[in-house]
């Protein structure tokens, strides 16, 4: 009995010790965003600020939205804390540019979208937003506000491609967004694809409607829904345009809209229809004529069919699609503007966003899925923006290098490969990330024999074997023995590494196939583990009336392959169409588990199946189903190989759908969970779930987890932010095992190995000024983490109160005895207090970070005028070894041990580490006898100072002629400092003293052995010696000073007075 009791006892302690914890506790142990920038992320939508061009807004498919001050020399999220990070339209109110519009869900319907939560405005400039509603939309392409009132604002809702709903069409608020209308509505799969308004006539409105519909296996383009409409009442009624009026018959797909807003009545129509074409209309929008039907008017119109005009020019057209392409003839014939591939100076393709200043058309800005791209001459010159951090990664993977990488698939961007952290001053720069392989990335997998090497994956299952020193890929797709059978890859295939043999690895089809020798070939394993429904396999019909058969559809495939790490030939396995299979002889017999997973609508995309690293038989599996509009987030355990599946993750969890999961491979409570709208973070097994607050880590889609088994950190892939690392996550971990810790007063964590590691300059370039991409780099230094609760101050009211005078009193006395403003830390070697550093309690309670030197307590440097400075100095640097940390707060004391290693990049013997550390003392301790000798100098020195200023009013020649020796033997002393820091030269300028001092001697000799990682030579010894020499020079002048000429002095002074002298001390080196 009294088991049960303590067993529940705990397990309401857990409960509530996870309660009581708040990621707003890690701001100092943030996630650090290492991007990269310079492969940036899919760009939506663009504003500026007419009248100060220097202020930017630009909004991304899912990495939020961005702000520049600057023409876009520098760049800041604004959007981090809503509750997503797709943007598919921004709109800034000229008249008063503090007022921003965004729409939220992006606009071009591929596979990978995002969606969105309504419409948000900011009354400040993006400081803070407020959500207007039109939540159920998911997905605005335009927002139009009325230039002569700005109450009136319009929004063109396309509408999610995975859903059959009415929240889309043409909406308008006459109010500010407090209430809505729609105006124009055609069906529940249709939506306004765009949305356009004559500058000169606000009332005037031209709409495309567009049927369209996603499913996770085919994309229909066009229907009878589609159509043009034009209003002349501010949407209150509208016209629908015809093959009557000119336009083409039958079905139409996308339409793309621009006015000419130089001549109002000219407008241009890009029409997806049987055959696609532009048209124009001349008369405001009454005809229409088809001009241009070749193939330079763009390609792919469900992903981008925007057209621009230039404001100054009617016959200057802009196609924006995979290349952006110009005429200058009204659209009848098009050229590309500038180049992608090819060319030194290529602009990412697949263009979404184009800008252009509505008083200069040699102004625009390009958005693409790459980035942004700005031109102040009409095009004929790029400047791409390569510090906004938007990549879309759909995978992570680490190496285990010093320092180790991390790798990913970006949507349309490659696979890349760029360090976790560097041992160089400054940033992550962009520099520092190298893509190594080609196409839409997705999973990377770095060999464990070498990580030169690996696999990395574009779509279709084109996977490569790559070496990322030469370039030297190739190809390892499988095949299928037989040459009929047709493999099916999906979009994001399946791949797996095998824990036990390095040269084994998986890939999925609708079969499980398996390599042993690295990917050269590969056998079969398994039947058919997908459904293999023939009405889901027509990708080569999809797109509708354009067709788009690019693989994105495939369907009926596999999407995880995972093996186990504690049984071997063990392999989970899951496909798109929510089968769940699993295996524990490489293949021979397979068991299928998805009828177990209750609550999971049949046929869902199961994203990820996590196997323990602990228990056979347990793993955990994330799935959503948000492609058949579906937003509930799911994700499930199983102890039992499937027999029963427990779950954890509900729509009371979480706000949006699930993607990612990762358990702690030594703590089962701690769990990391990504979604649609961030990361989550559970202490106790999955039985609460707490959001990551957007101070600490932003809103987005977080697509990978994977926790570097040496460092213990978690790295993060997003799809719309790019990478981050949340460095140590042991002191997590730690809350996860005795949540009691958040009780205690303060608490030093288990700290991460420590490494005296050799830092260089940046590449490229040292300074790279605002706008060059930083990625935020580890700090330098051994990294300690600690909790702490900082006491709280009592309400001034109350210490007003006459009644609690005797209780403050007793406070007082309370406080002086254990002072709770500070925090101690004291570094021990072996029992040799080694360093003692001191900083002021933190003002918030949480996890915070100290950083250690790696350093022993130095002595003070030799001054003119004695440092007033309580601070410790920082003296040599200490030896490998392990150390002992005690951590002092007030009365409350925390210990751990750290282990300091050396540069794990070079081989460096003990023996000559030994030779530097005793080398560094030695030379520590001339400075301490230099030190000594200044001070008692100096001291000297001003007690003459003061005895001057004493015996100034006597005006004797006894003691005019005291006062000139006074004088004299000061400049004694000023000869004597300079023999250990140099003359003082008050010139102004750079000064320079040829002659060598003590100080001097020491600082080349340290220079020399501080550097030696290899030992020391007869160099170092002989520099050594220089100084010892120099130093006994001056100690010897110095005591013969003060044994031979200042006694008589000062017995002279003090027959004048009381003596004000201090004790002398004979000097000596040791």
């Amino acid at each position: 009995m009294r088991s049960i009791f303590s067993s529940l006892f705990l397990c309401f302690f857990l409960q509530l010790g996870a309660q009581d914890f708040s990621t707003k506790w890690l701001k100092e142990a943030a996630p650090r965003n290492i991007g990269p920038g310079g492969m940036s992320g899919r760009i939506t939508s663009i504003d500026v600020v007419n009248s100060d061009s220097d202020i930017m807004y630009v909004g991304t498919a899912s990495g939020g939205l961005w702000k520049s001050t600057s023409g876009g020399v520098t760049w800041e999220p604004i959007f981090n804390d809503q509750v997503t990070a797709s943007v598919g339209a921004v709109a800034i109110q000229q008249s008063n540019p503090d007022v921003i519009w965004v729409g939220t869900g992006e606009g071009n319907p591929r596979n990978s979208l995002n969606g969105g939560y309504g419409i948000f405005k900011s009354l400040d400039g993006g400081k803070s937003w407020k959500s207007m509603g039109l939540e159920k939309t998911r997905h605005i392409h335009r927002v139009l506000i009325d230039p002569t009132n700005p109450d009136i604002v319009y929004v063109a809702a396309i509408g999610s491609p995975w859903g059959v709903h009415s929240e889309r069409g043409v909406y308008k608020t006459t109010n500010g967004g407090k209430s809505w209308k729609k105006t124009l509505y055609v069906n529940d799969t249709t939506g306004a694809a765009d949305l356009v308004m004559d500058p000169t006539n606000p009332n005037k409105l031209v709409a495309a409607m567009w049927e369209h519909k996603r499913d996770p296996w085919f994309f229909k383009s066009g229907g009878s829904g589609s159509g043009l409409y034009v209003s002349f009442d501010g949407g209150e009624n509208w016209s629908k345009k015809t093959d009557e009026d000119g336009l083409p018959k039958g079905d139409l797909g996308r339409i793309g809209l621009a006015i000419a807003a130089n001549k109002t009545n000219i407008i241009y129509a890009l029409i997806e229809s049987k055959k696609n074409a532009l048209y124009k209309s001349e008369d405001g929008g009454f005809k229409w004529k088809k001009i241009n039907d070749k193939n330079d008017i763009g390609n792919r119109p469900f992903y981008y069919s925007d057209i621009a005009v230039d404001p100054q020019n009617e016959n200057r057209v802009f196609s924006v699609f995979t290349y952006v392409n110009v005429s200058q003839d009204g659209g009848k014939n098009f050229s590309q503007l500038m180049p992608a591939y090819g060319v030194d100076n290529g602009v990412h393709p697949d263009h979404h966003a184009w800008w252009i200043h509505p008083q200069d058309g040699s102004f625009m800005i390009d958005g693409n899925d790459g980035g942004l791209n700005i031109t102040r001459d009409g095009g004929k010159t790029w400047r791409f923006i390569g510090n906004i951090p938007v990549a879309q990664f759909y995978h992570i993977s680490v190496d285990n290098e010093f320092p180790y990488n991390v790798y990913g698939g970006m949507q349309d961007n490659g696979s890349w490969r760029g360090p976790a952290y560097v041992w160089k001053v400054q940033g992550i720069r962009n520099s520092y990330w190298q893509e190594i392989a080609f196409g839409d990335g997705f999973d990377v997998v770095p060999d464990l024999d070498d990580s030169r090497y690996g696999y990395a994956m574009s779509q279709q299952g084109y996977v490569s074997r790559y070496d990322w020193k030469t370039g030297n890929n190739y190809i390892v797709r499988p095949t299928h023995p037989e040459a009929n059978t047709r493999l099916r890859f999906n979009w994001n295939a399946a791949i797996g590494q095998d824990p036990f043999d390095n040269s084994t690895v998986y890939f999925g089809s609708q079969f499980v196939h398996v390599s042993k020798d690295k990917g050269q070939t590969w056998k079969v394993i398994s039947p058919d583990l997908t459904t293999n429904d023939p009405e889901k396999q027509k990708q080569s019909e999809s797109g509708g009336l354009t067709l788009d058969a690019t693989g994105a559809e495939n369907h009926c495939t596999l999407l995880v392959i995972e093996p186990s790490s504690v049984e071997k030939d063990m392999l989970w396995v899951a496909s798109d169409d929510g089968r769940v299979h699993f295996t524990q002889d490489a293949g021979s017999t397979w068991n299928e588990v998805t009828k177990n997973l209750k609550g999971l609508p049949k046929g869902s995309w199961i994203t990820q199946i996590k196997a323990s690293n602990k228990n056979k038989g347990e793993a955990l599996l994330v799935a959503n189903d948000y492609r058949r509009f579906n937003y509930t987030p799911y994700a499930y355990r199983t102890k039992n190989y499937g027999k029963k599946w427990e779950r954890i993750v509900d729509g009371a969890d979480v706000e949006s759908y699930a993607l990612s999961i990762i358990e702690d491979p030594i703590n089962a409570n701690l769990m990391f969970l990504g979604t649609d709208d961030g990361l989550y973070i559970t202490l106790n097994a999955g039985k609460q779930w707490d959001k990551f607050d957007a101070e600490i880590f932003p809103t987005v889609s977080v697509k990978d987890l994977v926790i570097q088994p040496r460092e213990h950190d978690l790295v993060i892939g997003t799809f719309g932010r790019a990478a981050w690392v949340l460095d140590d996550i042991r002191p997590l971990r730690a809350l996860a095992s005795s949540p009691s810790v958040i009780e205690n007063g303060m608490q030093l964590f288990e700290p991460p190995t420590a490494y005296l590691a050799a830092y260089q300059q940046p590449t490229g370039s040292r300074f790279g000024a605002d706008a060059m991409y930083q990625g935020t780099n580890r700090k330098y230094g051994a990294m300690l983490s600690y909790f702490v609760n900082p006491p709280v101050k009592k309400d001034e009211d109350t210490a007003k109160d006459k009644d609690d005078k005797d209780d403050k009193e007793e406070d007082k006395a309370e406080k002086k005895e254990n002072k709770k403003d500070s925090l101690t830390l004291m570094i021990y070697d072996g029992e040799r207090l080694i360093r003692t550093l001191k900083k002021k309690v933190p003002k918030e309670k949480g996890i915070h970070r100290w950083y250690w030197n790696m350093d022993e307590k130095g002595v003070s440097r030799p001054r003119r005028k004695p440092s007033k400075s309580k601070r410790e100095p920082s003296g040599v640097e200490v030896k490998p070894g392990t150390y002992r940390l005690v951590l002092s707060f007030g009365d409350e004391q925390s210990e751990q041990v750290i282990e300091v290693k050396s540069d794990p990049r070079l081989t460096v013997d003990p023996a000559s580490i030994d030779a530097v550390y005793a080398a560094s003392k030695e030379l520590e301790s001339y400075t301490a006898a230099a030190a000594s000798a200044v001070k008692q100098l100096a001291e000297s020195k001003q007690t003459l100072a003061d005895y001057k200023k004493l015996f100034k009013e006597n005006k004797s020649d006894e003691m005019k002629a005291l006062l000139k020796e006074m004088k004299s033997q000061t400049k004694a002393i000023d000869s004597l400092i300079a023999l250990y820091i140099g003359k003082e030269d008050k010139r102004q300028g750079i000064v320079r003293n040829s002659e060598s001092n003590v100080l001097t001697r020491i600082r080349n000799a340290s220079r020399y052995i501080r550097s030696r990682q290899d030992g020391i030579t007869t160099t170092e010894n002989k520099l050594l010696q220089h100084a010892k020499e120099e130093l006994g020079v001056a100690i010897e002048q110095t005591n013969t000073f003060f044994k031979e000429v200042w006694p008589s002095l000062k017995s002279k002074i003090e027959a004048e007075d009381a003596s004000r002298f201090k004790e002398i001390q004979e000097l000596s080196i040791d």
